[in-house]
């Protein structure tokens, strides 16, 4: 795929260093995009309409966002077909479905994430989706997080177009190794770790990091590392004091375990 992308370059004593100081610029939490605006804001309050009769038939709840909502907070939109051409299915999520997809022009590969629109039944759905390419952009240019390439909307989906790992997952990589050295261990540590630092000081929170969340970009045994799905990420400011117990996170009623654990 032509990736010159590299791993982290720490100082020896510095383990919480960001992993890309040197050639990665970092921005303030406030230059973080903002929300776009929703033009098509749907006026779900129908109760009070004039002349509304007991015998009319109820009106019929919208479960996917109409047409009119616009997701992606990019202006160039095209139909994604026209640039790239769709392929094999890669991978399977809650919301969407990813596909390989070549670039018609050049016939590069990337990785296509493609969401369904009648997936996203409230209004928080939207904004996650909205959030999640926002994210994406925000940390843009970090080598070890994956890049996004651009972001499509059509009736029925929103496409998110992003750079192609073929090395897998760091977990499928731990079930074949069975173990790593203690310095190989360290040194994926040390990128985890990095991105999390450099994540938090660009006021985002990951909220799903485990070993199917990092991809690598090739089979080589030296392969860089991408952290992927943004999904469940949020911004932060930096400072702020947030709840983090297991009820915020995992939504579920909480029994006496869980609470002395908390």
């Amino acid at each position: 795929m032509g990736n010159t992308c590299v791993g982290p370059n720490l100082a020896a004593n510095g383990f919480l260093q960001s992993v890309s100081a040197a050639v990665w610029r970092t921005r303030p939490p406030e230059d973080m995009l903002p929300p776009p605006n929703a033009d098509g804001s749907s006026s779900g309050d129908n109760a009070g309409s004039d002349g509304a009769k007991g015998s009319d038939p109820p009106m019929p709840v919208q479960s996917t966002p109409p047409e009119t909502v616009k997701i992606t907070a990019e202006r160039n939109t095209e139909n994604l077909k026209e640039i790239y051409s769709l392929g094999r299915k890669l991978g399977q999520g809650q919301f969407g479905t990813t596909y390989l997809c070549v670039e018609k022009a050049n016939g590069k590969e990337f990785a296509c994430k493609s969401i369904a629109k009648r997936k996203l039944t409230t209004r928080e759905d939207v904004e996650d989706v909205r959030r999640e390419i926002q994210i994406m952009h925000h940390l843009a240019g970090h080598p070890n997080v994956i890049s996004i390439v651009g972001a499509f909307e059509d009736a029925v989906a929103v496409h998110v177009v992003m750079e192609l790992c073929v090395g897998g997952e760091l977990f499928d990589r731990i079930i074949q190794r069975g173990h790593y050295t203690e310095r190989k261990a360290a040194d994926l540590a040390r990128v985890i770790v990095g991105v999390v630092e450099a994540c938090h000081s660009l006021g985002v929170m990951h909220r799903d990091l485990k070993p199917e969340n990092f991809l690598f970009i090739n089979q080589d045994e030296d392969s860089p590392l991408k952290t992927i799905d943004f999904g469940l990420s949020m911004f932060f400011r930096p400072g702020t004091c947030l709840d983090c117990h297991i009820f915020l996170f995992v939504g579920n009623l909480i029994d006496y375990i869980e609470d002395d654990w908390t």
